[in-house]
């Protein structure tokens, strides 16, 4: 049974207030000082009454949207009237209902998930009676049960906080001390007692409060910290845990720490919106010119209306939703690519951003590297162990013990022979490897392996049945080490530690103290008496940055850390000191005071601790290596040759990264490197940036805090300078500086970004870079949710890129510019019927004729270019330099755009005035000969464009004529059916779609034999 301060498992509510700290009755909800939110998950955007409205107001704020709609709504006024309603309504209405039910169906998703969580039930300990968690109010005490792992000890809870911080490692939390002791967890509701708790705030891995019994004689008072919760988010996974609900709804620390990420909009989107801006100007100069050549007789502004209502298909409508379903195709494709499987796509507005990076920014921490920790190195300043003579740190550590057991067995002294030198060493390393085994938090678990229980596994410390339990695979890998030299960790819970020599014998330590690693210390420590000799050691492990300043003065720490950080370890420096029963009494006392206190606790536990940290005996260095991941030099190599500028921003020592950089290929062999020296003011700066612009074409190494003065006084020369690098790497970055990074780069280059990591530091650049990538690594999944794409591995990248990128642009930028010309062919078609007919604001096409030609007559081949490709996804790969070309923005562009606009005047007038020419008596029958040629121009036309034909695009083909040839059995309002069948109709269309249609083959045929495009070669 485990009781402990639980601060609700549930969430989450809207907005936010004025929060306070609050002392909080142990089942006793009714006792409250203020009122508290409601324990209920809200994440709707609407209600039933609220859904339509606010619908239909996100679509029409933007004016292009609104624009429809005016008019739609003109043609209520008899005035502007141009046909049937429907001609204006229907095309408005398809694309309002796609909105309105992809909107509904979210939001009934939602709906369901948040009554599912609010509904579930939960056990109250006042009365043993189920609750639902919308029910749940600050004072209960609620039960929690999960068992999936042996205890380590009684009283403790293992829990995972992946989706608060992005670790995934099970974390340890203890029990408030005192509740133990009580006979069941009933009799919780016995005792007078009470929670002050800080008031809510966003800090995960902090909490301040304390724990008061008011009918204990005498009243017990203990102080509360962060191994005493249970966040909301978290998952328990030992245990029962009885804990007080201290926040809810809004003041949940999850609530509070979820921020709402920029709303990303493709560069490509505004682009096409520059473009449909230009057609609307169009539109405008098209009405006046038509209007003028009337001389603005009579009403002309009513003539001008009707024009802008005429030509109105010149912006065309379908443009937004037919890119909105290319991009829910193109995100379908990523998913279902068997060659870069675990593939998510959670922002599907913007695929076509992949085919136009030129920034990539990286993490190296589980991004570039495993995150699977191998100790390489045991250094003790005047000799190292490596990887090949950890045999020999083995016989070592294992002649200490035999030693001992022979003295205790009082064999002759004359039976040990080694030298002095040979016990100092002997000495020196039985030391060190037994720093290792105690400075951790790691905790053996003992699992059933279908031979062994696990009662039995822990009672007999069953090797084949242990696993370690940490929250760092640093950690991990060095208790791993001293078990392989024969130091084991056998046993550990909140007060004692359990190792085993190689020979057998149980080693019991008493754990005093912990402090655990915080990113602000960067070092851990513990104190513990050994209990066979009753010795009191304080232990530390830390950076070397921190540690330096607090064990005794030496002269090869610093030369010996950048030696192992150059060959790519990490490094750890590990010290001891021996405390007295007096020293260490007198430090406890201090410590239970700070930690006692309300106010500035932190601060002051911090300089009790800060007491002890002084001339501290250095031990050994420890360097272990973070290996690459699969593929990652090939993948770098594919991306420097698409043109794509690597930075690798990384939180790790600048000789480390300097290695993994060139370890990665990021660095090429024979690349100058110009580390950025460290500077601390302004003029420093001046000088250090004048020496790298001396230097061309060299990779620059820079730290977090040189970075810092940099960009606080030279912000505009230092990245006029960085863009010019082939690499850079920036070590020691916070998460704060690699946004920060991301935003320059896009401010000052005006290119897109991509960011790619996988822990919880690394959200803020992803969510800040135009494309971010999340990778599924060791450190959780916290950057792959906050991301727009999720990759399993970082060589999936190049594909993501190379394959998907490509061509999501490029398709996009085909689907764009047909719509385009379809509409304006139209329109044209319209503008010449006018002028032709005295400048009368007369539509050509009345009725379905309009409807239909831009649905189920033109809709299927014109969006089957969704599926074409230029290359094969083997050759994009073999040939990154495609990639490249599409930096510039050449297939979209206004040189593309104003192309198409002369080949829709061109087909648009050949078309109408061939009609004209041509028609007999009827006009009836110019109406026929000028659709049907228009219908099967843009078929025609959608065959030219194709470059690689899918079985799916010629089945589009041949049902839009199948559409049109059954509809006009219909459309005899329209069209005259008889005529239709003559030869007169059959070769009049057929010559006026072969002069609309065979110069442009022809004008293809000679760019590709004259002019051919770069990927051409490769498909021939």
């Amino acid at each position: 049974m485990v009781r402990l301060n639980l601060c609700c498992p549930w969430s989450r509510c809207c907005g936010m207030g004025d929060f306070r700290p609050r002392t909080v009755w142990l089942g006793h909800p009714e006792k409250r000082e203020q009122r508290y939110p409601r324990n209920v998950i809200n994440n709707q955007k609407y209600n039933f009454f609220t859904f339509l409205p606010l619908v239909l107001f996100n679509q029409f704020k933007y004016f292009f949207n609104l624009y429809f709609l005016l008019l739609a709504c003109s043609q209520f006024i008899n005035e502007l009237r141009l046909g049937g309603l429907y001609t204006y309504w229907v095309p408005l209405g398809l694309v309002l209902a796609i909105t309105i039910m992809r909107e509904a169906v979210e939001e009934i998703r939602c709906c369901i998930r948040d009554k599912e969580i609010n509904s579930q039930i939960y056990s109250k300990l006042s009365t043993r009676a189920k609750v639902k968690s919308s029910g749940i109010q600050v004072g209960d005490l609620i039960i929690v049960e999960k068992v999936s792992l042996v205890l380590p000890f009684p009283g403790s809870c293992f829990l995972r906080t992946d989706q608060l911080d992005g670790e995934t490692d099970w974390k340890l939390r203890l029990p408030v001390a005192c509740t133990q002791r009580l006979p069941t967890a009933a009799d919780l509701l016995q005792i007078r007692s009470y929670v002050y708790a800080e008031e809510p705030n966003i800090d995960i891995h902090n909490f301040t409060g304390t724990f008061t019994r008011e009918d204990a004689d005498p009243p017990v008072n203990e102080s509360l910290c962060i191994e005493n919760t249970l966040w909301a988010s978290s998952v328990v996974a030992s245990g029962t845990v009885v804990g007080v609900v201290i926040y809810t709804g809004k003041e949940l620390r999850s609530v509070m720490n979820t921020s709402n990420p920029r709303h990303k909009v493709g560069l490509f989107d505004l682009e096409v919106n520059c473009l449909t801006k230009i057609l609307f100007g169009a539109l405008m100069m098209v009405s006046l010119v038509m209007v003028a050549l009337q001389h603005f007789t009579g009403r002309w502004y009513l003539q001008i209306m009707r024009f802008l209502l005429l030509l109105s298909n010149i912006v065309p409508i379908s443009l937004r939703v037919n890119l909105d379903m290319g991009k829910m195709v193109f995100s379908w494709m990523i998913k279902k690519d068997s060659k870069i499987p675990g593939t998510m796509v959670r922002s599907s507005t913007i695929p076509e951003q992949l085919g136009r990076i030129s920034y990539l920014l990286t993490d190296k921490t589980g991004t570039l590297t495993q995150n699977e920790m191998v100790f390489r190195r045991l250094h003790l300043g005047t000799v190292a162990y490596g990887m090949d003579s950890m045999d020999e740190v083995q016989s070592l550590v294992f002649s200490v013990y035999t030693q001992v057991k022979r003295r205790k067995n009082n064999m002759h002294e004359s039976r040990q022979s080694a030298t002095k030198v040979r016990k100092t060493i002997i000495s020196r390393v039985h030391e060190a490897v037994k720093a290792i085994a105690l400075v951790h938090n790691v905790t053996p678990v003992y699992e059933a392996n279908g031979v062994t229980d696990q009662a039995e596994a822990e009672q007999h410390y069953e090797d084949t049945c242990r696993v370690y339990q940490a929250s760092s695979p640093d950690e991990v890998s060095l208790v791993q080490w001293t078990e392989s030299v024969g130091l084991t960790l056998v046993g550990r819970d909140h007060s004692s530690m359990q190792l085993r020599t190689p020979t057998g014998q149980i080693l019991n330590f008493t754990i005093l103290q912990i402090f655990p690693f915080t990113y602000e210390s960067k070092r851990m420590g513990i104190i513990v008496r050994d209990e066979s000799t009753g010795e009191i050691t304080f232990y530390m492990k830390g950076a070397d940055v921190v540690m330096a300043g607090i064990v005794q003065y030496n002269d090869w720490l610093e030369e010996e850390c950048g030696n192992m950080a150059r060959e790519g370890l990490r490094v750890l420096v590990v010290s001891k000191k021996s405390l007295t029963d007096e020293q260490y009494q007198d430090f406890e006392a201090r410590y239970v005071q700070a930690k006692l206190s309300v106010h500035d606790r932190s601060l002051k536990v911090a300089t009790v601790i800060e007491s002890l940290e002084m001339e501290m005996e250095l031990l050994c260095l420890t360097g272990v290596e973070d290996q690459l991941q699969t593929d990652v030099r090939p993948t770098l190599e594919i991306l420097h040759n698409a043109g794509i500028k690597v930075w690798m921003l990384t939180g790790d020592k600048l000789e480390t990264a300097t290695c993994t950089a060139k370890n990665a290929h990021l660095i090429t062999r024979n690349q100058d490197i110009h580390i950025f020296r460290s500077v601390t003011t302004r003029g420093e700066a001046h000088l250090e940036l004048n020496a790298f612009r001396r230097k061309h074409d060299c990779a620059l190494v820079i730290s977090g805090d040189s970075l810092e003065v940099c960009l606080k006084y030279y912000e505009y020369e230092f990245m006029e300078l960085a863009c010019q690098c082939p690499a850079v790497v920036c070590c020691r970055c916070t998460p704060t500086q690699k946004a920060q990074i991301v935003r320059l780069l896009q401010e000052r280059t005006g290119k897109l970004t991509c960011a790619v990591g996988d822990g919880g530091n690394d959200v803020s650049m992803i969510q800040e870079a135009d494309c971010g990538v999340g990778v599924e690594g060791k450190e959780g999944k916290q950057a792959s949710l906050a991301a727009d794409f999720s990759v399993t591995q970082f060589k999936h990248l190049g594909r993501l890129l190379m394959v998907h990128g490509r061509n999501s642009y490029k398709r996009s930028a085909a689907l764009s510019q047909f719509v385009i010309h379809r509409s304006l062919c139209i329109s044209t078609m319209q503008a010449v019927f006018s002028s032709v007919f005295h400048f009368a604001s007369v539509p050509l096409y009345q009725g379905f004729l309009v409807i239909g030609y831009s649905t189920i007559y033109t809709m299927f081949p014109v969006f089957s270019l969704v599926l074409d490709k230029d290359v094969k996804s083997e050759v994009a790969m073999l040939y990154p330099e495609l990639y490249k070309d599409l930096l510039k923005g050449r297939p979209l562009s206004f040189k593309t755009f104003l192309i198409w606009v002369l080949i829709s005047i061109y087909q648009g007038s050949i078309i109408m005035y061939g009609a004209l020419l041509l028609f007999d008596s009827e006009f009836v029958h110019a109406v026929a000969i000028s659709f049907t040629a228009l219908i099967l121009t843009e078929l025609l036309m959608v065959a030219l464009t194709i470059q690689t034909w899918h079985w799916l695009m010629i089945v589009g083909e041949l049902l839009s004529l199948a559409c049109y040839v059954a509809s006009l059995v219909f459309l005899h309002e329209f069209i005259d059916v008889y005529f239709i069948t003559t030869v007169s109709f059959l070769w009049k269309v057929t010559v006026i779609t072969l002069v609309s249609c065979l110069p442009l083959y022809i004008l293809k045929y000679l760019r590709r034999r004259f002019s051919p495009p770069s990927y051409s070669k490769l498909t021939s």
